[in-house]
């Protein structure tokens, strides 16, 4: 009697995998491993090259489409070639001087579960792709998830090819200087179901000793720019009663997004979050009164009204300041994106698997967005977590044991099987 497909898992090329690609865009750090592998560049096409040379290895037909998406295909004898196929996988970008595992355990896991099921030779109902999308991060040519807009027909891949980066670089442009400006069809509308294995990018796996987290949903995220035009003036000869002073205004609605926040999130059990990352200040002198600040805040949670919530608190708070302060206002919305639920049929299948390989699993929600918000969009979607240590990512000091690699993938292995043979 042959082995289930899951103990055919082999840790160690898992890890030979993940290793080797952390070479590609290695950055020297004082601790951990770091990688920055932007879309486009030499690096990029190191790893692409790599993954391409694992999936032939494994036996799998490769497709790249427009911008850059790479599809290894498992179809083995006897699988009906025309069934909607399952899919799996990530992404192989990185943030600057991020760490190994944030994407590339998603890609080689998908692609490991794929080689012990061949091994096991697990009859079939449906074909497996193995996916690798262009761009999750979002840090040279767009705000993120570029490759899985395009895959799940959302965007054009025209209208991504034409993106540009800080030096006026095309993606189309960037793409064809590696290789990787493909000709194929890439199109998760007609695919089955989608798995995605991440990193945990938190402690609640490691709080509560859980080898798995099986991610409910994924948490929405607005994304707003707002500009505060006061009047600069000399610090010692401008009388206080006399300021429009734009910094001090921003200073107030930084403190009145963080109180709305908190209050929501004390409703919700913490799953709405918002944040001012970003405030530039202009002209930035010690003896210049501020006459203009730029403020950019992120807003995330389950429920969307919470965050249109928090949005209505800041237009009204912008109008308040205009009367209060005499400063000006404007503000931009360029990214929201709803909260999206995972399916039900991929969360049993996931806690099914893991009851069946022995891995304790967890029910959490994802507050990070991946490529899977995209595609649970439109078809089935599922994102299982493994643990990070210390939940620290996007840095090089990310960390995930071996052995908890190999446990998740065990996981992602028996739910692909279940669903690829429904």
């Amino acid at each position: 009697m042959s082995l289930p497909a899951w103990e055919a898992v082999d840790g160690e090329r898992l890890q030979e995998n993940i290793e080797v690609n952390g070479q590609f865009g290695h950055v020297e750090t004082e601790s951990g491993r770091g990688r920055t592998v932007l879309p486009g560049t030499f690096a990029n096409k190191q790893a692409r090259e790599y993954l391409v040379e694992q999936l032939r290895l494994a036996g799998l037909e490769v497709r790249i489409d427009p911008v850059g998406t790479i599809a290894g295909r498992y179809e083995p004898r006897g699988v009906d070639p025309d069934a909607a196929p399952v899919a799996a996988g990530s992404h192989l970008d990185s943030v600057p001087y991020g760490g190994i595992f944030d994407g590339p355990l998603g890609v080689y896991g998908a692609l490991e579960a794929v080689r012990a099921i061949n091994r096991a030779d697990v009859d079939l109902a449906r074909p497996i792709e193995v996916v690798s999308f262009t761009e999750e991060e979002g840090v040279r040519f767009t705000n993120g998830t570029l490759g899985s807009l395009v895959a799940s027909r959302k965007v054009e891949p025209e209208a991504m090819l034409a993106r540009t980066d800080d030096s006026g670089e095309t993606l189309g442009s960037a793409l064809e200087q590696i290789g990787f400006a493909g000709e194929d069809d890439i199109d998760a509308t007609t695919w089955d179901a989608w798995l995605e294995l991440h990193v945990e990018q938190g402690e609640q796996l490691t709080d509560a000793d859980a080898a798995v987290g099986i991610v409910s949903s994924i948490a929405g995220i607005i994304r707003c720019k707002i500009e505060i035009d006061g009047r600069s003036s000399h610090s010692g000869t401008a009388w206080m009663d006399d300021r429009t002073d734009a910094l001090v205004a921003a200073s107030e609605l930084v403190t009145t997004v963080e109180r709305k926040g908190r209050e929501l999130a004390a409703r919700d059990g913490g799953e709405t979050v918002a944040t001012v990352g970003e405030l530039e200040v202009d002209p930035g002198a010690v003896n210049v009164v501020p006459g203009h600040a730029t403020l950019r805040i992120d807003i995330r949670s389950t429920t969307y009204a919470n965050m249109n919530s928090i949005m209505s608190s800041i237009e009204a708070e912008l109008t308040r300041l205009e009367a209060k302060r005499d400063v000006e206002t404007t503000l931009d919305r360029p990214y929201d994106i709803r909260p999206i639920r995972m399916s039900d049929r991929c969360r049993v299948g996931f806690a099914d698997a893991a009851e069946t390989v022995g891995a304790r699993g967890i029910s959490l929600h994802s507050g990070a967005g991946h490529d899977t918000m995209r595609i649970a969009d439109v078809t089935d979607g599922g994102l299982l977590f493994a643990p990070s240590e210390r939940g620290i990512s996007h840095n090089p000091e990310e960390w995930t044991k071996w052995s908890d690699c190999t446990d998740a993938v065990r996981v992602l292995t028996d739910a692909l099987v279940r669903l690829a043979t429904e």
